[in-house]
């Protein structure tokens, strides 16, 4: 008997099925992939396997076994045993999925405490355990972290370790590396191949990134709108692909290079010496034993029509830099937006000119108000900077946006939740883009979208910079969206600049050994070079 065997799994919201007929199976110690387009049913077919499904979405329809348990007829005391006991799961937005008032260390312990006794010194060792093992580093220093103290890679880090808090049977784990630079992903799926390894785990895996199914998956399931279009062993799938969809998947990823910046640009963004501290504090008093660098001395600026890439490592500071330049994190040193030095602005004197500076976060779903439709979510910025826009100018101006991302207008009515991890990217970048700005903090906008879309978004932030003359700082862990997007590279490794320079200098002949390390991790520059890329 499978581990996990699904069977005709068909889910809908609203009467309108989202999943049909989907039928695959999970053998002990097995990798099965799910892939597929933005809205394909990958992350709502594997929330069903363990009926996570919320509202409208929470009756499947079908037959789902998981370790010999009908999970959708399982009273709620076998479903508790199965959620963390038997089958972990990796969330696909670590922001959402993590309480922001609890600590690193109490979110690990109540999912080992929740299946094991561990209490005391136990209980923490059993919590830094699992840090280490996910690839933490310095997991006793930041135990007493909260989720807005760590990057989105470190972060995801966290949740890993809670799914495997109970050495569960199964890992279902929906875009694991997602926010992970390649070398943490590298490490990552390393981890997962020794833990199944180690522990006979079967692997769920939903991804994008068909690199990461070629390389770690036994099997595949491909899925567009709801249905598997096709399915069978790696090789055979990516040797002889059977149908359109599945070649068309496996031929795209983000290609070509932005427009040339203009001679006589201006400076949009510019800042000097930059550091970004965040205090350690231990014991009862909460007394700051240390503190991390975040930050630590960087310089930078963008101009008019350029894209200014940040690479790096997880916990490089790249994110917190992007906050920085917008006034959105403390700190040192000077900023300067078009010319005028904003470090000392107050809230009232900021307000203005936030239009003109928008950033696109690394987690739609926790950037989107659940309660707010899409439509009042892509709006909000037009009802605070444009009051005098009638109603009606305000819908078009929304719709206009919408369709810019790819989505339909008619989408404006619906609700963040109903949406999947791609279409709320695409949400969040037409919240950002509908102002007009002049500066924008795209902090890995692509990370939710599958390679398809991804190419999309990424022309389209092309020909939208081609348009309006847009300075972009663009953070990223996927280097070949990087190479398509940038005009210049800098590469950040705890919290400094370790390498700085054109896009094209910095991906064919990097200068510093770290440098080299995370485009080896990325592509193979021998063979692309070959291949004319």
């Amino acid at each position: 008997m499978a581990l996990l065997d699904v069977r005709n799994l068909s889910v809908a919201f609203r009467g309108k099925r989202v999943v049909q007929g989907v039928s695959f199976s999970v053998e002990k110690g097995e990798t099965v992939a799910l892939v597929g387009e933005s809205g394909s049913g990958k992350s709502v077919t594997a929330l069903s396997c363990l009926r996570l499904l919320p509202g409208a979405g929470g009756n499947p329809e079908g037959r789902i076994t998981l370790d010999g348990v009908d999970v959708l007829t399982a009273a709620n005391d076998e479903l508790r045993r199965l959620r963390g006991g038997v089958a972990g799961m990796v969330f696909q937005e670590p922001m959402t999925s993590l309480n922001p008032l609890h600590t690193v260390e109490r979110q690990v312990a109540e999912a080992v405490t929740l299946h094991q006794p561990l209490a005391g010194a136990a209980l923490r060792a059993r919590v830094i355990d699992l840090l280490r093992r996910a690839g933490f580093p310095k997991a006793e220093d930041r135990l007493g972290a909260y989720p807005h103290q760590l990057s989105g890679g470190q972060r995801q880090r966290v949740m890993i370790a809670a799914a495997l808090a109970n050495d569960p049977k199964l890992l279902i784990a929906d875009e694991p590396t997602t926010a992970l630079d390649v070398t943490i992903q590298a490490q990552i799926l390393e981890l997962l191949e020794t833990l199944k390894r180690d522990l006979g785990m079967a692997l769920l895996l939903i991804t994008h990134d068909l690199n990461i199914v070629k390389k770690h998956a036994d099997r595949v399931v491909v899925m567009k709108d709801g249905a598997a279009v096709e399915q069978g062993d790696v090789a055979q799938i990516f040797a002889n692909p059977q149908h359109d969809y599945t070649r068309m998947l496996i031929a795209t990823e983000p290609r070509g290079q932005p427009a040339p910046v203009a001679d006589d640009a201006a400076q949009v963004m510019q800042g000097e010496d930059v550091k970004v501290r965040f205090p350690i504090r231990r014991g009862l008093m909460r007394r700051v034993v240390a503190e991390v660098r975040a930050v630590d001395g960087v310089s930078l600026s963008v101009r008019e029509g350029e894209t200014v890439g940040l690479v790096g490592e997880s916990g490089s500071g790249k994110t917190t830099l992007g906050l920085a330049m917008l006034r959105l994190e403390t700190s040192e040193g000077a900023i300067r937006f078009e010319g005028r030095d904003i470090q000392a602005l107050d809230r009232a004197a900021l307000r203005p000119l936030r239009r003109r500076m928008q950033i696109v976060f690394q987690d739609p779903f926790g950037a989107l108000s659940p309660r707010m439709s899409v439509g009042e979510i892509v709006g909000e910025g037009l009802a605070v900077h444009e009051p005098g826009l009638t109603a009606a100018q305000r819908a078009a101006t929304v719709a206009t946006a919408l369709e810019e991302v790819g989505l339909q207008p008619a989408m404006a009515e619906r609700y963040p939740h109903e949406f999947s991890g791609g279409q709320r990217q695409r949400i969040a970048i037409a919240r950002a883009l509908v102002l007009k700005p002049r500066f924008l903090v795209l902090d890995e906008p692509t990370s939710a979208l599958d390679v398809s879309v991804q190419a999309q978004v990424v022309e389209l932030l092309r020909h939208l910079q081609a348009k309006h003359r847009l300075a972009y700082l663009f953070i990223s862990h996927d280097l070949r969206v990087v190479r398509a997007m940038a005009h210049r590279i800098i590469v950040l490794k705890d919290g400094r600049v370790v390498e700085d320079g054109a896009a094209a200098d910095v991906v064919a002949a990097p200068r510093e050994a770290y440098t080299r390390a995370l485009m080896a991790a990325a592509f193979d520059l021998r063979a692309e070079a070959g291949a004319g890329v």
